[in-house]
């Protein structure tokens, strides 16, 4: 039986008792102790008071990582409001989707989205919050207008002694409670909202300071490089860290390779959350050229002495990621075995995890020291794993998951929640995998078309294709992920190339003008740096679905 906590009880635990640490910082810029995020967040509160923010209402949040961002998504939820995190590079038609569908009474937004969007396509907002400052971007009430000009006033009358922890109290959630919708895809016809409730915030949260939480001090440095409007970084990489008290570090432009690395070296983190693609091109570019020469090849096939080139190669992978980490977790696709193998033989501490936003996202995981070499770890706490298969050691089978984590269903989408959750309350994540005796689970493949983005976006190859296949000379599409790159087999309308009496030379002419027309209405993290032409019609199902397994 689980006994429930209320979620933001330990929000507010950790801003009493880490009052005067270091919680949150913009890398290369401001630093915001525990106080200080209590005291934005009470003036969050007014400002959603004042514009008539009730609980269980939406406030959408669009935005690069910040501290600001963070404060005002424990705001949200401290209040008792529903949290909508949107991908910042969405386009700006994306974000209108997702705010209307949510029906958002207020969205806080980066400088850089403030700069693209248009107010009057989301009529339903009360008003729009810029991240940096808190200022008003559009305010539609004069209570809000005037909340935010007379702000330190109200806050000054409301604690004449000064602000204190002992002033520190949330709303007390319930487990079924509505805490967070996050949307999968911002596109109208793909956009599902998964509905998070407090509790899988909850099962996700106690079962990482369960574990994790065992190797991490407090205090300790986090870099966060993971986008926090997805469930990966939100709560892996963010929640957990600050309930424990540690100091949050955002990287808040683009995170490459090169910054990353560069960043591990200042922040010295305690653990590292990252997508494997980032962990690849780190050993690659940082390590590899240090050791694939002649001398190490040598001194690596001497028996007597490898083991202590291996502990010095350990060392210097460590190196690279800080050189204080407890361990490297990657997670949202698998790790390219050249670089598992690597990392195993020379005994360094990585390790994997398996989940989807339905579970708030955590389905599987290790400790690193009970870690399984192509594996994605074992269930975890509060959660129920299985395989459907005669044969699960086997025979691969859909991976379900039942039990704390899982979200309560799409948001106004009946239909959508059923095919995933049926009468039992297990989650077919559409997914292929077996499982060992001991539970460790292996992912064998996709049910679903889901790809991952290089800093570990979603990205839905359909709505690619959906807009690809309406433009010129286009017959049918299908997108493909090579590396951390997204390339179009398009299939030419041969017929129409005919008629117009067109060369080969002329039908790559007329699509790569269309890819940069395509790329034009594409967020970047999932814009195509390649059409390639098919000649013949791709291969299909009974259901005409065609038969993606045979392209990857």
């Amino acid at each position: 039986m689980n006994t429930f906590r209320s979620f933001n009880s330990y929000i507010e635990r950790s801003i009493i008792d880490n009052w005067n640490l270091d919680a949150l910082t913009d890398y290369k810029g401001i630093t915001l102790q525990y106080h200080d995020v209590a005291r934005k967040i009470e003036k969050l509160h007014i400002l959603f008071e004042y514009s008539g923010v009730k609980p269980g209402d939406k406030i959408g949040l669009c935005g690069r990582n910040s501290s600001h961002w963070a404060v005002a998504f424990f705001a949200t939820l401290t209040y008792g409001a529903v949290a909508v995190p949107i991908q910042n590079e969405f386009k700006p038609e994306q974000i209108y989707n997702i705010v209307n569908h949510s029906e958002s009474k207020l969205l806080f937004v980066g400088d850089y989205v403030a700069k693209e969007i248009n107010p009057a396509e989301m009529p339903s907002l009360e008003g729009i919050i810029n991240i940096p400052d808190y200022s008003l971007m559009l305010s539609r009430t004069d209570d809000l207008t005037y909340a935010r000009e007379h702000l330190n006033e109200i806050f000054g009358r409301r604690f004449p002694r000064c602000f204190r922890a002992d002033d520190v109290h949330y709303h007390e959630d319930q487990a079924e409670e509505l805490a967070v919708i996050n949307y999968t895809s911002g596109t109208t016809g793909f956009s599902k909202g998964v509905m998070l409730p407090y509790r899988a915030l909850w099962g996700n949260l106690d079962g990482l300071l369960d574990t994790m939480g065992t190797h991490i001090k407090n205090g300790s440095s986090i870099l966060s490089i993971l986008p926090m409007a997805h469930m990966y970084g939100m709560l892996v990489e963010f929640i957990f860290p600050f309930v424990h008290g540690c100091h949050l570090f955002f990287l808040t432009r683009l995170p490459s390779p090169a910054i990353i690395a560069q960043a591990f070296a200042e922040v010295h983190p305690s653990i590292v959350i990252s997508v494997p693609l980032v962990v690849d091109k780190i050993i690659r570019k940082h390590v590899f050229p240090r050791i694939q020469n002649n001398k190490v090849r040598l001194l690596w096939n001497m028996p007597v002495i490898n083991k202590k080139v291996k502990e010095r190669i350990c060392q210097l992978v460590m190196e690279v990621f800080g050189g204080n980490a407890y361990q490297v977790m990657t997670g949202g696709a698998a790790l390219n075995q050249e670089i598992e193998q690597f990392l195993k033989s020379i005994d360094f501490p990585i390790t994997s995890g398996y989940g989807a936003t339905e579970c708030a996202p955590l389905i599987t995981y290790s400790d690193w020291h009970q870690f399984v070499p192509g594996s994605c770890g074992t269930p975890v706490k509060h959660m129920e794993v299985k395989i459907l298969s005669p044969d699960p050691a086997r025979i691969p089978g859909e991976i379900v998951a039942r039990g704390v984590n899982v979200m309560l269903g799409y948001y106004k989408n009946p239909e959508a929640t059923a095919e995933v959750l049926d009468a039992d309350g297990w989650y077919h994540t559409g997914d292929l995998a077996t499982m060992s005796a001991d539970g460790h689970v292996f992912i064998r493949g996709r049910i679903k078309n889901m790809l991952l983005g290089a800093n570990g976006q979603n990205v839905y190859p359909e709505e690619i294709e959906d807009k690809l296949n309406n433009m010129a000379m286009v017959s049918e599409s299908l997108i493909l992920q090579r590396g951390d790159k997204f390339v179009a087999l398009v299939v030419p309308d041969k017929e129409e190339a005919q008629t117009m009496n067109f060369t080969t030379d002329d039908i790559v002419s007329v699509m790569e003008q269309n890819r940069k027309e395509l790329n034009l209405q594409l967020p970047p993290f999932c814009q195509l740096s390649a059409i390639e032409i098919h000649e013949e019609d791709f291969a299909k199902t009974p259901k005409k679905s065609i038969k993606r397994y045979l392209y990857k």
